[in-house]
């Protein structure tokens, strides 16, 4: 019978880890130095059996060590520059250190935390980095959290930064209807288990409603907020002689737009001739790309900043807060066709 959370000793995490007692009680206590190896599987361990230390272990366990967690799914997307910006300049201000790790949430296996009490003071969580029941269980070990673009599930009480998605959305495309008489709009599906991802695509989805297009289920394909990915699924679409007309592709975010370009250009379809093609988050690479994107100017480095405060009140004794930031300015560029550069609001 497996034993109940409470039940569970530094005895039965040393005989599932094969290491001594005492070599776990050093790792509890951060008294002695234990190598990162033995460290790993005694952590693996824990999370396994969601082992929670009793409170003197967790006392010592979460001594200051002047260092805050970023845990990201990976760090291949230009997003990711500003929101780091925005991050290291609050932790600097605090004369704390950064430490990032890269994680993809994974619903099924087993999961070993890379960042938790025994290195960090507290932890800041991007989007799908971990499942709602990892979130849990960091947040039952009392361990300082703030999430960013997501927002806690059931009744916990975690500090979240998120922007607003769905009107930004829905405006970007009306423009594309209205200004450009663009009607079939390709959507570029972001990550599946992204607020962000699901809430562009309902601002999407209003935008046709209310001027009588209809969705079509056809004209989307996955990108999961990645170039590659996009790229991959653009050509794809462009390959299968049977697919649908279209005239616009709104790319889900910056980064999958890369991987659109590339993959319309290899076709000999031309921006903003043949489709007019927009964006999320104007990163540092939209203005660069040719021709220039058009895009929604996402407050991504204030995100960052926003959280990392979130994380300095918590750690002082600060009641958690949900800050949502909203984001209606659309910069205009050349990519819908749009002859000059300009800012609606």
């Amino acid at each position: 019978m497996t034993k109940q959370t409470s039940s569970i000793t530094i005895r039965d995490i040393a005989r599932e880890a094969e290491v001594s007692v005492a070599t776990v009680s050093r790792y509890l206590n951060q008294n002695a130095f234990v190598s990162p190896d033995l460290s790993d599987r005694i952590q693996e361990v824990m999370d396994q059996l969601d082992y929670i230390p009793q409170a003197t272990a967790r006392q010592l366990a979460m001594r200051k060590k002047n260092t805050i967690g970023l845990l990201v799914p990976n760090m291949h997307n230009n997003f990711f520059a500003a929101l780091l910006a925005g991050i290291e300049g609050e932790v600097s201000k605090h004369n704390y250190n950064l430490l990032v790790a890269t994680c993809r949430m994974n619903q099924k296996s087993g999961y070993q935390f890379p960042l938790g009490s025994h290195n960090t003071d507290g932890m800041l969580v991007f989007a799908d980095s971990l499942s709602d029941k990892q979130i849990a269980q960091l947040h039952e070990r009392q361990l300082p959290l703030v999430l960013i673009h997501k927002s806690p599930s059931g009744n916990i009480k975690i500090p979240t930064v998120t922007i607003e998605n769905k009107a930004a959305t829905k405006k970007l495309i009306t423009h594309l209807i209205e200004e450009h008489h663009r009607k079939h709009i390709l959507l570029v599906r972001g990550s599946e288990y992204q607020e962000d991802s699901y809430w562009r695509e309902v601002g999407f989805k209003e935008a046709l409603f209310s001027h009588n297009i209809p969705f079509d289920e056809n004209l989307v394909i996955r990108g999961s907020f990645e170039r590659e990915v996009a790229y991959k699924s653009m050509k794809a679409f462009l390959e299968d002689p049977t697919h649908p007309k279209f005239d616009a592709i709104f790319t889900g975010d910056d980064d999958a737009a890369v991987g659109i370009y590339d993959a319309l250009k290899e076709h000999g379809i031309r921006i903003p001739e043949d489709v007019s093609v927009v964006g999320f988050d104007d990163s540092q690479i939209a203005p660069f790309l040719t021709p220039p994107l058009t895009t929604v100017i996402a407050p991504t480095e204030e995100v960052g900043r926003s959280a990392a405060e979130q994380l300095f009140c918590l750690l002082n004794g600060s009641d958690p807060a949900l800050v949502t930031l909203h984001t209606t300015e659309i910069v205009l560029r050349s990519s819908c066709g749009c002859s000059m550069n300009n800012t609606i609001t």
